[in-house]
């Protein structure tokens, strides 16, 4: 006879273990979605402009390398640059490893005039 009160009490209406269990889904879901906007969205545009500016490189234009050398490209393969830093000095570059490219024909900057 003990049993038979809680028996009707959980087949009156929907589990409560179900409308429990969505309550604690929510905070997850809001937190993924922040996660998106602050981080993944803006590293993956970031990436994106960063495959374009190394697809568009092409010779003669100005480039700071990863490893900070500044150079002008002398010539371009599928995967690689050669970068000319003085004259008579060249050296090949990855691609991939270009940080900023500026097209020949742009005013440089004070930086690199000073």
């Amino acid at each position: 006879m003990f049993a038979s009160p809680a028996f009707a009490q959980g087949a009156a209406g929907a589990s409560p273990g179900a409308a429990g269990f969505l309550i604690q889904l929510v905070p997850l879901i809001l937190l993924f979605v922040i996660f998106w906007f602050l981080i993944i969205r803006p590293q993956q545009k970031r990436l994106k402009e960063h495959r374009e500016m190394v697809a568009a490189v092409k010779r003669g234009d100005e480039v700071v390398t990863g490893g900070g050398l500044i150079g002008r490209v002398s010539k371009v393969t599928d995967t690689e640059v050669e970068v000319e830093l003085a004259p008579s000095v060249r050296v090949r570059a990855v691609k991939s490893t270009l940080q900023s490219v500026t097209p020949r024909g742009t005013p440089a900057n004070d930086a690199r005039a000073a």
